[in-house]
């Protein structure tokens, strides 16, 4: 694995531990709805689904991953531009945290999907090659 890889890997890894604690972080302490925390807090669980495929460098685990942190992006957007005070900062965090895993998980897939790519392709050159019979 290139150097470049191992940086998107872990840069992917990092950024999902940090939106993590944020989340959590966020609806218990720092800006829950109501004092004590709210059940906001649930909103972590999905992306704890994606750790351990994410840890693991599993392709198919980081091409869905991808497509669920765009939920996270969208929120993050909406709180930062409707919320007031602290939950309007979370907000913007959250959305800078979800971009960073997209871009880092992206970064990391496109070589991968590339190669994949030029394997399908010589499979298939390989396959059209009539064999003569001798």
């Amino acid at each position: 694995m290139q150097n470049t890889q191992k940086i998107c890997h872990w840069g992917a890894v990092v950024s999902l531990l940090a939106l993590i604690a944020l989340c959590v972080a966020w609806e218990w302490v720092l800006a829950p709805l109501r004092p004590g925390g709210s059940w906001l807090i649930l909103k972590t669980l999905p992306l704890l689904l994606p750790l351990a495929g994410v840890v693991k460098r599993d392709v198919y685990t980081m091409q869905w991953s991808s497509m669920l942190i765009l939920l996270y992006f969208c929120e993050g957007i909406v709180r930062a531009t409707s919320d007031k005070g602290p939950s309007a900062t979370m907000g913007w965090f959250e959305v800078g945290l979800s971009c960073m895993f997209f871009v880092f998980i992206l970064s990391y897939l496109r070589p991968v999907k590339r190669a994949a790519k030029e394997l399908a392709r010589q499979a298939i050159s390989k396959a059209s090659v009539p064999k003569v019979s001798e």
